[in-house]
């Protein structure tokens, strides 16, 4: 790589030395636009492999971000399965405290009362502030209550809006990525613009294939400046 760079800088001034030589000739002319054309392909290539790299990369991020968002979620469904399963819990047994106190056993009632969990504690002791057995309007129960709170199903709400946030950053990622993509089919029509106008041997169509491609490339390079990088 280091030999291909000093040869084309090489080349060029080469290039300029006989510009310099045949001032206002013909060929001079045309030696300077097959300068202007060598500049503009080191430009596409170095454009291009610069966006072809920045490509890989935020293909990698969106990549990385989906796996984590994956791993969260199946984190988040295992703690809403463990927290469906406190919430039967906790209507199991105040069912059967229900039970055991409308049928006057109040020992059974105290037992199924000290079989509920820490955390449903402060709802029951809200609910039974409500006066339920008298009041029509009282909640059906305690879960009813904004006192209930269940620590799993809150983590698993949590987990799972992290989820979704990496997943938007993996989204985006992936659209960042695609625009580097889009870069290289534009410097590779550039690319393509300047080898056909090679071809001709005529100064005002090369000179014409040139400057569309000058114009051409300063789309991608400007989008190059102003798109993030990693």
């Amino acid at each position: 790589m280091l030999e291909s760079a000093v040869g084309a800088v090489g080349y060029v001034i080469r290039k300029l030395n006989q510009v310099n030589e045949s001032a206002h000739t013909p060929q001079a002319r045309f030696q300077a636009i097959e300068i202007i054309e060598a500049v503009i392909l080191a430009l596409v290539a170095v454009a291009t492999a610069w966006s072809g790299y920045q490509a890989a990369k935020w293909a990698g991020n969106r990549a990385e971000q989906y796996a984590k968002a994956s791993r969260l979620r199946v984190t988040a469904e295992g703690l809403a399965t463990l927290a469906g399963q406190e919430r039967i819990y906790d209507s199991d047994t105040f069912n059967s405290w229900l039970a055991a106190k409308l049928d006057g056993k109040e020992k059974a009632a105290e037992f199924f009362e000290r079989r509920f969990r820490d955390e449903y504690r402060p709802a029951f002791a809200a609910w039974l502030g409500t006066d339920p057995f008298n009041n029509m309007q009282a909640p059906p129960g305690p879960i009813f209550m904004p006192d209930y709170h269940n620590a799993k199903h809150e983590q698993f709400l949590s987990l799972n809006k992290e989820a979704a946030d990496i997943a938007d950053r993996g989204t985006k990622s992936g659209e960042t990525g695609d625009q580097y993509v889009r870069i290289t089919v534009l410097l590779a029509a550039v690319l393509l613009i300047t080898a056909i106008g090679q071809r001709f041997y005529f100064r005002g169509v090369r000179v014409a294939f040139m400057i569309l491609a000058w114009l051409l490339l300063c789309v991608p390079l400007w989008q190059l400046l102003v798109l993030p990088r990693i």
